[in-house]
């Protein structure tokens, strides 16, 4: 912990770098991902502050719009389309994730019934391949695709869309390389960026 607090303190000796945020932000890109540690938004991107407004979730899960209770989530990305108006919205899954991989090997999440819940909202479609396979790629990327398809659903992203003020993307990240893929329709793949 110690070498965080020691930058966190560097980093706030540069207030004139910061200054001009304070009027307000108007991020063109929601960065939809996992919690995960590994995956770092700007650092993949180059974002600097004001870039990117982010939504960071276990598994990278997009929740199913209207469930009654209102969420952060919902809230996070009705804010970013409707208030701050970005023009892309990117999915990106990633490499080795824990949560897409418990879900494609079955496993027994009782013990965490929080997470167990939580990523029912997921499922992924069936990846076979990627059962005795750590980077779950296969699984990860259809999870991708289908978080794309379940932001379809939220009527801000809707009217966005139809009127075409608002593109969705889909992201692969491999934590492994550093590699990033995005979703191609007419070659229904990932390929690189």
């Amino acid at each position: 912990m110690q070498p965080l607090i020691d930058n966190a303190r560097r980093f706030g000796r540069r207030p004139e770098e910061f200054a001009p945020h304070a009027a307000g932000q108007s991020p063109a890109v929601l960065f939809v991902t996992c919690s995960d540690s590994r995956v770092v938004p700007a650092l993949i991107t180059g974002a600097r502050p004001g870039q990117l407004f982010e939504l960071r979730t276990a598994g990278g899960i997009v929740p199913p719009y209207g469930t009654g209770t209102p969420s952060g989530e919902a809230a996070t990305i009705e804010y970013a389309v409707e208030v701050l108006g970005v023009e892309d919205v990117v999915v990106c899954g990633h490499s080795h994730c824990g949560a897409v991989g418990a879900l494609v090997r079955g496993d027994d999440l009782s013990a965490v019934p929080a997470v167990r819940d939580w990523l029912a909202h997921a499922a992924p479609g069936d990846a076979p391949e990627d059962r005795d396979d750590p980077t779950v790629s296969q699984a990860v990327q259809g999870h991708v695709l289908a978080q794309l398809l379940r932001l379809r659903s939220y009527p801000c992203v809707e009217r966005r869309l139809a009127d075409g003020r608002l593109r969705l993307r889909g992201w692969y990240y491999e934590v492994h390389t550093g590699a990033v893929l995005e979703y191609r329709s007419g070659a229904d793949a990932f390929e690189a960026l």
